[in-house]
């Protein structure tokens, strides 16, 4: 067939193989030309939770081809039939693919990470031979999940807390600008949200793997938050993902207490405002992401996952003086949070409009990171090309 985009609003409904492959392919580039060679502070055996998409597969090309790491890979993806598999499952396809030729362990299981039925295929597979994790990096981006106990469903909501939102919104299909209102979220749907995006999944996990003996000494693990500045608090800080994150902040503290007898730590990492399939999805974001990426390549400080991840394991986990705040979060986020990249983006944010919206923003760059992340828009890529929407794959 051949694979042309299908967007709706903040969603492509289809992906394509090869350039989804692509992609992968060019991040491994990356990370090979510029992680250090592995010390004994190495990861060895990583778990990635989320390992498909964004800076979850990030996460795992980093640990992979820039630390020679064991892989094991949670996602939650859509296999193709007679239509396009998902990006994520072309991703992780890829992924295996360049792991067997390095001759790097790799194993992904395909199925809902919040399950008691997927965390115990992981004990399992563990306890078959890949052994013990020294690294475990949790980094699901889900918009419901279902409590692995009672059965109740629980749905996130993207809003603020307390009183309305006013906001500039760029409609992506449009391209036009207005104001929106965002209502106030209700108090269940504020405890819906802790319930979906919170740290208690995160701790079950870690709970699992310690039961089980699973957890090397000095294991440590990390979850991903975002924080940003004036303009995004209101969606993120005051709103239901930031009492969401609050609660990562707490389980990191709670998991730290647990694996203090093998020496493990937790920590939440604050990554920078990036283009990907959730981030897509947020009120107000698209036309920041716009500004901000303009700002951000204009200074020569602009950065995608896969830079961000490579910092953060350079810099942060495996660092002898990691850059942390004063809540222990690890911080990577200072390029895009630089006073003077703030006040030029508030300074375009109040003169934007529908008119100037693409000489006073980067859309253009903001829309190829979106279609990217679908492997759409990669140079080398025919895509008038008769492709198959099936790869081999392993998982």
């Amino acid at each position: 067939m051949i694979i042309k985009p299908k967007v709706r609003g903040f969603i492509c409904t289809n992906a394509h193989p090869a350039g989804c492959a692509a992609n992968v392919r060019e991040q491994i580039s990356y990370i090979r030309s510029q992680t250090p060679a592995a010390g004994g502070n190495a990861p060895k055996n990583v778990l990635v939770i989320g390992c498909s998409t964004g800076y979850g597969l990030a996460s795992r090309i980093t640990a992979a081809f820039g630390y020679g790491a064991a892989t094991l890979g949670v996602c939650f993806e859509k296999a193709p039939t007679d239509k396009t598999g998902s990006a994520g499952y072309y991703n992780t396809a890829a992924f295996h693919e360049a792991a067997a030729t390095a001759g790097l362990y790799a194993h992904t299981i395909n199925g809902d990470a919040f399950s008691n039925e997927i965390k115990d295929q992981v004990i399992q597979l563990l306890k078959a031979g890949m052994g013990k994790i020294d690294l475990l990096v949790y980094s699901l981006a889900s918009p419901r999940r279902t409590d692995p106990v009672s059965g109740e469903v629980y749905t996130s909501a993207l809003k603020p807390i307390g009183s309305p939102h006013v906001s500039k919104n760029l409609n992506t299909d449009t391209l036009k600008l207005a104001e929106i209102a965002i209502e106030p979220a209700t108090e269940q749907e504020i405890a819906h949200t802790v319930k979906v995006m919170g740290g208690e999944d995160w701790e079950l996990w870690l709970e699992a793997l310690q039961a089980a003996d699973l957890l090397a000494e000095g294991a440590r693990t990390v979850a991903y938050t975002y924080l940003g500045d004036k303009l995004t608090w209101p969606i993120y800080g005051q709103a239901t993902i930031g009492r969401a994150k609050e609660d990562l902040d707490r389980a990191a503290q709670a998991i730290t207490v647990r694996l203090r007898d093998i020496g493990g730590q937790a920590h939440v990492a604050v990554l920078k405002a990036l283009v990907t399939q959730a981030s897509s999805a947020i009120p107000l974001m698209p036309l920041y992401l716009s500004i901000l990426i303009k700002v951000m390549k204009e200074n020569g400080t602009n950065e995608h996952c896969i830079e961000q991840i490579q910092r953060l394991f350079g810099e942060c986990l495996y660092s002898e003086n990691p850059r942390m705040d004063q809540d222990n979060r690890y911080r990577v986020d200072e390029l895009e949070l630089d006073p003077a990249v703030q006040d030029k983006v508030e300074a375009i944010w109040r003169q934007v409009s529908a008119e100037n919206l693409m000489q006073l923003t980067d859309y253009q760059a903001y829309n190829d990171d979106f279609l990217k992340l679908f492997g759409f828009g990669i140079p080398g890529i025919d895509y008038d090309a008769d492709i198959s929407p099936q790869v081999e794959t392993v998982f």
